[in-house]
């Protein structure tokens, strides 16, 4: 081997360990892993950005601003009205949930996708009383089979069909994915209403629309400020000074019937000032100990004291690579910025019972907040969060919501009939919008998940070295040896089950940019179509669903549905073997060898 290929695989190996290990977000570690090969001669300095042009890097982009815009718009609510009527029994509640989350998926990101119907199955399961574990995965597998169908429905087709482009001159068109993934879908989407949820264990849901994962009523107590406190004068921020042993948060102040949400930190507190706080019952017999309060209301009937007429509490979701990752609850400053309390946390199905000002956030993690309806929706969209509850928090423009439609619909067909690449097509439609103000302008860049943008920006020019430094050949000169003497099928065969593999631990958008030139060298060594194994590398980048850190969705949907790591495998290894089975056939009849 070279001294370039010694190093590529050296980039390549310690990129991979990292991006298991989750240390580092895996944009910073893709990042640095470029700047590396860029420092190592392995990409030239003067196309070390190109990534970042690459047209499958613009197409994603574009695809998840188009999918925010058609959610917040409301044009995919009449989705969410069918559900109710199949809640009744588990395998068609399931179905119907699963179902239209694949067709979501086909034309929509499909972590949006999940956003969107989560909601609707908790509150379903919810009112069916049936366990929200029992419909989540499914739910997740759902959204993600459904991206198998086309172009834009999942990230990988679109970097697979970003490579074919830049090797033969042509990439796939928009429905070219359908008949195999299509088939893989419906194959996929039948085994999880079926049989896939019967194999989930049965527990208690995590989160429930009707109920919830937080037991508030034991931790919320109110105070009054009698005239020997040495509460009085002093602001609500020098109370959290005082008490600073104490893990409390004051979520509102109560004055002569008027009630402060939150209270506001400069407020000096009166003689028969009512404070409603939050905490433990220990940090709250130690909170009202130092302050000389008195104790109100009893903490067993202390629900009504926080659901008002203009408040409430919600629970909400915190996305992986959500701008509040690994920032800690001092640092987002909820109730000065946003004015909203955060009254608790859960990680893993499980509330936190550590002081929260220290808490640091992350992907999957489930919040509890509390505050005026409106400023809750407003915090929820500018911190990019998830809520698990029908509240009407999407602030699209609602009356634009068939103009969105109508353009999107137009993007695809210009797509379809090549009048257009996808990523000009889709580009035109978010700009029409624009102009015709029916989007306002800081929506679109509040729709593209940029570490997303990052990671393929900075391994595109990476996997562009692979092959450039001869990597690319050696490896797929590796798996002919292995497969020596093995029929062709044999070998496509192994190419998905080992992309499968990967996507299991690897971000998906990675395991493509890795697997697609070594999939394209294979067959080129073989002399047939390469098409095939390009199938095979995109429907197995997809495919991740044995762990919970496979896939986006998959990591979401652990909280809420209280799930624990090996419970993907349940559904997950017999999914995947029935995809292997599926794909195989499908790929030698729809693209042969």
């Amino acid at each position: 081997m070279t001294f370039d290929q010694i190093a590529i695989f050296a980039v390549l190996s310690v990129l991979v360990v990292f991006l298991v290990w989750g240390r580092w977000r895996f944009d910073i570690v893709a990042f640095t892993a470029l700047i590396i090969s860029v420092l190592l001669g392995l990409v030239p300095a003067e196309s070390s950005f190109a990534g970042f042009g690459h047209p499958a890097t613009v197409t994603v982009a574009l695809v998840l601003v188009m999918s925010r815009i058609l959610s917040q718009s409301g044009a995919t609510d009449v989705f969410s009205r069918l559900i109710a009527p199949f809640s009744g029994h588990t395998s068609s509640h399931i179905g119907i949930l699963a179902g239209i989350g694949a067709a979501l998926s086909g034309f929509m990101n499909n972590v949006g996708t999940l956003g969107l119907l989560m909601p609707i199955a908790l509150q379903t399961a919810a009112k069916a009383k049936r366990a929200a574990g029992l419909v989540l995965i499914p739910l997740s597998f759902g959204t993600i089979l459904g991206g198998l169908v086309t172009l834009i429905g999942t990230p990988p087709n679109i970097i697979v069909a970003g490579i074919r482009r830049d090797t033969f001159g042509e990439s796939f068109s928009m429905f070219d994915f359908a008949p195999v993934g299509g088939a893989i879908a419906i194959v996929g989407l039948a085994f999880v209403a079926l049989i896939g949820w019967r194999l989930l264990p049965r527990r208690e849901p995590g989160v429930g629309a009707e109920g919830g994962l937080f037991d508030i009523e034991r931790y919320i107590a109110e105070a009054s400020v009698p005239e020997d406190s040495p509460a009085i004068g002093q602001t609500v921020s020098e109370l959290y000074e005082m008490s600073k042993d104490a893990d409390v948060q004051i979520v509102a102040l109560i004055r002569r019937g008027k009630r402060l949400r939150p209270a506001p930190r400069t407020e000096e507190l009166r003689k028969s000032d009512r404070l409603l706080l939050e905490a433990g019952p220990e940090e709250i017999e130690k909170f009202i100990g130092t302050l000389k309060l008195k104790l109100g209301t009893a903490k067993g009937n202390s629900a009504g004291l926080l659901k008002t007429d203009d408040a409430d509490t919600l629970e909400v979701l915190v996305p992986s690579a959500s701008k509040i990752e690994g920032r800690t609850t001092a640092q987002l400053r909820f109730g000065s910025r946003f004015g909203v309390n955060l009254l608790g946390v859960a990680r893993h199905s499980q509330p936190y019972r550590g002081r929260l000002r220290d808490f640091r956030f992350r992907g999957g993690d489930v919040l509890l907040l509390y505050g005026d309806r409106e400023r809750l929706a407003e915090a929820v969209v500018a911190l990019e969060l998830l809520p698990l509850a029908e509240r009407g928090l999407a602030f699209g423009q609602r009356s634009h919501a068939k103009y969105h439609v109508a353009l999107f619909a137009g993007a695809i067909a210009l797509a379809i009939t090549g009048l257009a690449p996808i990523h000009i097509a889709l580009g035109l439609a978010l700009a029409i919008m624009v102009i015709a103000n029916l989007v306002p302008l800081r929506s679109l860049y509040e729709g593209i998940d940029w570490p997303v943008i990052v990671l393929l920006g900075a391994l595109i020019p990476i996997g562009g070295a692979l092959q450039s430094t001869g990597a690319t050949d050696l490896i797929a000169q590796g798996v002919l040896d292995l497969g020596a003497g093995l029929p062709a099928w044999l070998l496509l065969t192994a190419i998905l089950v080992v992309t499968m593999t990967l996507s299991d631990i690897l971000n998906n958008n990675a395991t493509a940019i890795v697997m697609a030139p070594i999939g394209i060298t294979v067959a080129e060594r073989l002399g047939i179509n390469p098409d095939a194994f390009l199938m095979a590398v995109a429907i197995g980048a997809s495919c991740a669903f044995l762990t919970p850190i496979g896939h986006q969705n998959n990591a979401l949907v652990m909280g809420p549905g209280g799930y624990r790591f090996g419970d993907y495998w349940r559904v997950g290894l017999p999914l995947e073997i029935l995809i292997v089975v599926v794909a195989v056939p499908m790929i030698l009849w729809v693209w042969p060898l």
